[in-house]
């Protein structure tokens, strides 16, 4: 299947790419080569050509700065972003751009930065910061494990669902045991890490629904995950 290209978008990573988020686009590159596949990575930034064919588009976590460079540009593609989305393309967006896929972004100082709606959430700064290793729970994906870093508290509408439940931790906010949000497709979550080695499962949601939607099928040997589930038992022993 070496003939068969997944191509990745990798999302404004010159200003979006703090926590080790740039180790999303890593791990489903070497997925998507031990599954067979060609990963081709594109990156995006501020005023390059948006491409025509993209199958999965991974985003990363940034300061208010990075989010404030980035702004305009995400505006204008916006509107490419919602008809990918709502036509199944495969999508991770951590922090910073978790925040700016949904309505706004108001910070701490009571400025509003306007994001692109592809995601029912609103998201307020605030003063105190969430911070520190987190495991939530999914019926999809089971036991997600990461680490949080965020003093934005988002809360979502009815038309997402949340990507976990939190076990360990405190997720979208202070108010609820939400964390992140899914709309067809699209992941947002606040869990750095980076996500994905942590979460083959959650990688291999990703790369699946990329080659059903492109190929029509994806029928492939599993991976032996045995080391990374090891990982993971260690990483949820560990303390908040």
């Amino acid at each position: 299947m070496n003939d068969k290209i997944i191509t990745i978008l990798n999302l404004y990573s010159n200003d979006m790419n703090i926590y080790g988020d740039r180790g999303n686009v890593l791990c489903l590159q070497r997925r998507l080569e031990w599954y067979g596949y060609q990963p081709q990575v594109i990156e995006y930034n501020q005023g390059d050509i948006f491409p025509e064919n993209v199958d999965i588009i991974i985003g990363g976590g940034g300061q208010d700065s990075g989010q404030e460079k980035i702004k305009v540009d995400l505006i204008k593609i916006g509107p490419k972003l919602k008809k990918l989305a709502d036509d199944g393309v495969s999508m991770l967006m951590i922090c910073g751009l978790y925040q700016l896929f949904g309505k706004f972004f108001k910070t701490s100082d009571g400025e509003i930065i306007e994001g692109i709606g592809l995601l029912d959430i609103e998201t307020y700064g605030k003063s105190e910061r969430l911070i520190g290793n987190i495991v939530t729970q999914s019926e999809s994906f089971g036991d997600i494990v990461g680490y949080e870093n965020h003093s934005g508290q988002t809360f979502l509408g009815h038309n997402v669902q949340a990507f976990g439940r939190v076990r360990i931790g405190a997720g979208n906010n202070t108010s609820d045991v939400s964390e992140g949000a899914r709309y067809k497709n699209v992941i947002g979550s606040y869990l750095h890490g980076s996500l994905l080695p942590k979460n083959p499962a959650v990688a291999d949601f990703l790369i699946e629904q990329a080659a059903i939607r492109k190929y029509g099928d994806f029928n492939v040997k599993g991976l032996d995950d045995s080391y990374v589930g090891q990982a993971r038992k260690i990483a949820i022993k560990r303390p908040r």
